[in-house]
């Protein structure tokens, strides 16, 4: 199994060079970033943990900016938006994002995506929270025509452009995978229509396995599956690994340097443990 690690990158936490440089050191193969433009203060919607929201969220670096200085500083390591919430996002501008930042990596790049669970976030950015999902699907659909026609068009209920030129195209061809990430009821729907890969945080584990199952039988591709949050006990990740599944991400809390580079040396230990 492949392990690697998902972070918010702060602007009080350790700076994200620092962090990539420690991740590629060692056998991990992906560093992924989290994504939240703002956190309103009139905020209603509970964090899905039911926790207080950790002060995180609201001081996160923006992920390409964030992720481009990772790739500055690394040559190996995969690197991924988890996640990127294109609800919030202008496809158009995006679809450069994304397709600068792999070309600029060489082709190291993987599209963590998702609708967001902030209803008052995405609000503040003209989305109707009722109808988030479709307005991923437009802008995810949007952003394959651009990265993958030299001339692109789309015509949909929430997205539209005709005949447009945009470059660099990605290095990854078509275009980066994209990874669709969450563990809602109509998630699969979602994977199946526009993901090449699943990226669910692991609440419970007969449950999460029995989708991962679900998946499978209904796929007409092969779908990868990325676990988020990651348990770190050897006897539970072997599950997974019976089940398939090859990639994992441990969460990375906020600590100092040396308190990320103790943190990691303990995940490496698991890497060995699980040959």
């Amino acid at each position: 199994m492949d392990l690697g690690v998902a972070f918010f990158p702060t602007d009080f936490g350790t700076d994200i060079v620092t962090l990539a440089r420690l991740v590629e050191e060692r056998p991990f193969y992906a560093l992924f970033v989290a994504e939240h433009t703002h956190i309103p203060t009139s905020r209603e919607t509970p964090h899905p943990s039911g926790d207080v929201l950790p002060p995180q969220y609201s001081h996160t670096h923006d992920p390409f900016v964030a992720l481009s200085f990772a790739a500055a500083a690394t040559e190996r390591i995969k690197l991924g938006t988890g996640v990127c919430l294109v609800v919030e996002r202008d496809p158009i501008v995006t679809a450069k994002e994304v397709a600068s930042l792999d070309v600029l990596s060489g082709g190291r790049f993987l599209f963590g995506i998702g609708a967001g669970w902030n209803r008052e976030e995405m609000a503040n950015h003209g989305t109707d929270p009722s109808r988030r999902f479709g307005l991923m699907r437009e802008r995810v659909e949007a952003m394959k025509a651009i990265w993958t026609q030299d001339e692109a068009s789309y015509a949909g209920e929430f997205v539209n452009f005709e005949r447009i030129w945009s470059w660099p195209k990605p290095l990854q061809q078509p275009h980066p995978p994209i990874v669709v990430g969450g563990n809602g009821p109509t998630v699969l729907d979602r994977v199946l229509a526009i993901g090449d890969a699943w990226s669910p945080n692991v609440v419970d584990d007969d449950t999460l396995l029995g989708q991962i199952a679900e998946l499978r039988e209904r796929a007409d591709r092969p779908i990868e599956i990325i676990i988020n949050a990651a348990p770190r006990r050897p006897e539970r990740l072997a599950r997974y690994i019976e089940a398939g599944v090859n990639r994992a991400l441990f969460f990375l809390p906020q600590r100092d340097a040396a308190g990320l580079e103790e943190r990691l040396d303990k995940d490496r230990a698991l890497i060995d443990q699980l040959g």
